[in-house]
């Protein structure tokens, strides 16, 4: 049993009995009598101790011959974001599970994304998951298609596409095997999320302040490609051919008691992209996070202690587009956020795609424009400087030619090193883009202005930290810097303004 990624024994046992949604997807629940496999929060009468085994993930419980419970569904629990993230070997490994790799790729040629013989590959995974890599993913498979099968009425045939099948006999097949039942079986009621719209439940652990979330979002969306208000966030997605629009929103609460969970609606989304979907949007509001990990490093330090206890749900939040925060990034240096967003909301008028309208999501219009479009694009007259427009030009043209990209596996390092070989790319728009259009937890553009002053008031005889010394300081914080910078640039968008103000060229956070 992979000890090093359960939680101690004792700890598992009272999450469990106490159905502590803390943490769900941290381990599972296997019952040897029932042969079934649950999360720490199933409703179900807690079993006898004695027939109870746990596991770090559902590959493994799998692997040991236990099958999801259906009444819980394990397919909803949030994924164990402390190993799933970061620059491991296991983490870059995973990553690259989680956005398909080995659906069309043989192992050997996962261990060299992530420079590992496959024999080290499996041994990694054996110890650390109690799992083989091929389990994970086939897994992580058979568990989204449960999903769509209790939660939409997508035919059988889409939904084993939608989970990576390349024939339903051989869907039909693997599930029978795994779950001992065919597909058809949790057809329980038929035609009950009948519809254009799909919905699904994306689980989260708490907690997690979806407000801010939405503050953050809001002040940064871009008129025609995404809108948030209140309650929401919608964007367009697909293309002029084949439009669609996602909307993320709270889940209902079921009879007066919250969910942990949000609200994904999608329309217009092809079976075979719906996976790739999901893992974005878990992506972007950070739905796989582990609190408790994020609070337990950070915690130790004095300052960062009390934006923790005020914000204990604070989340990091990525992006839909990675180039599009990219290009955000590059535009917003030295500048407002306000004004970042007005040049380019202009950038997307003058030469994003137009899609023909959608009478279910009204003024959304819009798809951000690609890299080859920008990277010969004329971008005089959009209130970006020369230099500038030539560094959107030019980073545009890297990712034409695959100099640089948005590959989750590469290590922060790398990620850095590649972005400022670029013209016009420093250190904080590098770690701004691992940051936010990758979700790299311990990106920290150490040169950002608020988080030097927002981090600066154990030293009174400074207006700011320097970024020397906060980086020295923020050693300490690693793997989870990331969310350090978060929670300063959200303690800094709370704080009331100064009476007054002196003008400033330094770089604000975009």
């Amino acid at each position: 049993m992979p000890a090093l990624s359960l939680p101690d024994p004792a700890i598992c046992e009272q999450a469990r009995l106490s159905r502590d949604a803390r943490f769900d997807g941290l381990f599972f629940t296997a019952v040897t009598s029932t042969g079934i496999y649950c999360r720490p929060t199933c409703p179900a009468p807690a079993p006898k101790p004695r027939n109870v085994r746990y596991y770090a993930n559902a590959a493994a419980a799998e692997a040991a011959g236990f099958r999801p419970c259906l009444r819980c569904r394990p397919e909803l629990s949030p994924a164990d974001g402390s190993w799933r993230r970061g620059d491991g070997t296991l983490a870059r490994a995973l990553k690259l599970i989680e956005e398909g790799f080995l659906a069309d790729a043989p192992l050997a040629a996962l261990a060299g994304r992530v420079h590992v013989g496959e024999r080290q590959l499996r041994r990694l995974f054996a110890s650390r998951l109690g799992a083989a890599p091929v389990g994970v993913h086939g897994t992580r498979r058979l568990l989204f298609a449960k999903q769509l099968l209790t939660e939409t009425a997508l035919p059988i045939t889409e939904v084993a596409l939608a989970a990576g099948f390349g024939s339903l006999r051989r869907f039909n097949t693997c599930f029978r095997e795994a779950y001992g039942l065919a597909p058809r079986a949790l057809r329980q009621r038929p035609g009950a999320h009948a519809g254009d719209v799909l919905a699904l439940r994306l689980a989260y652990r708490p907690p997690y302040d979806f407000a801010a979330m939405l503050d953050f979002l809001r002040g940064r969306a871009l008129p025609g490609v995404e809108q948030v208000d209140g309650m929401a966030y919608r964007r367009a997605i697909g293309d002029a051919a084949a439009p669609g629009w996602l909307r993320v929103a709270p889940w209902p609460r079921t009879g007066g008691s919250q969910v942990h969970a949000l609200q994904l609606q999608l329309h217009g989304c092809p079976p075979a992209r719906l996976q790739a979907v999901v893992e974005r949007v878990r992506r972007m509001f950070d739905l796989d996070a582990d609190p408790q990990a994020i609070a337990s490093v950070l915690g130790a330090d004095a300052g960062l202690r009390p934006l923790l206890q005020s914000r204990p749900g604070l989340r990091l939040p990525s992006a839909w587009d990675g180039f599009e925060v990219a290009v955000r990034a590059v535009v917003g240096q030295q500048v407002s956020v306000a004004a970042a967003r007005t040049i380019t909301a202009r950038i997307v008028q003058w030469h994003g795609s137009l899609l023909p309208p959608m009478a279910e999501a009204p003024g959304l219009e819009r798809i951000f424009p690609t890299p080859a479009q920008l990277a010969g694009a004329d971008l005089a007259g959009l209130g970006l400087p020369t230099a500038r427009a030539a560094s959107v030009r030019a980073m545009a043209q890297a990712l034409v030619e695959g100099r640089v990209d948005f590959d989750r596996a590469r290590t922060l390092e790398d990620i850095v090193a590649r972005w400022t070989a670029l013209p016009g790319i420093g250190p904080w728009t590098a770690h701004y883009i691992a940051m936010r259009a990758l979700g790299h937890p311990d990106a920290f553009p150490v040169g950002d202005l608020v988080l030097q002053k927002q981090l600066a008031g154990d030293d009174p005889g400074s207006p700011r930290l320097r970024a020397a010394r906060l980086s020295q300081r923020a050693e300490a914080w690693r793997p989870w810097r990331a969310y350090a910078v978060i929670h300063a640039w959200r303690a800094a968008a709370l704080a009331p303004p100064p009476a007054a103000r002196r003008p400033t060229q330094a770089r604000r956070s975009p």
